[in-house]
């Protein structure tokens, strides 16, 4: 066997390896985004106000936020996952005065906010 077929052996093994790794973390769920929502009840929701600036350049879409709500049901932290910034703002605002039922863990989960233009 020569050299260039066990080259060529190694590289067609590395490359299956790496579609197969590729795929595997493509389709594997990321720990604390494999939750579409909270699955805590929320006793008090607050509802975005849609950005006046936004109104006016006809900006809208969608936010999706991450959130972790404490043990007492209180929004202990967001991090944005997308959306268009001018929107953001008014989700991260809203959705920091929404309170959960009380638990014996935290809760972690995405929340998603659809911003239409002509609201």
């Amino acid at each position: 066997m020569s050299f260039l077929t066990k080259a060529r052996g190694v590289r067609c093994s590395l490359l299956l390896f790496l579609a197969l790794t590729t795929v595997w973390v493509a389709v594997r769920p990321l720990p604390g985004f494999a939750q579409d929502s909270i699955d805590r009840k929320v006793k008090t929701k607050v509802s975005p106000t849609y950005p006046e600036l936004a109104r006016k350049m006809g900006i809208s879409g969608i936010v999706k936020l991450q959130l972790v709500v404490a043990l007492n049901g209180a929004v202990k932290e967001t991090k944005v996952i997308g959306g268009h910034p001018i929107l953001v703002t008014a989700a991260v605002d809203a959705v920091k005065k929404w309170k959960f039922e009380p638990a014996s863990a935290e809760s972690t989960g995405i929340v998603e906010f659809k911003f239409a233009s002509g609201e």
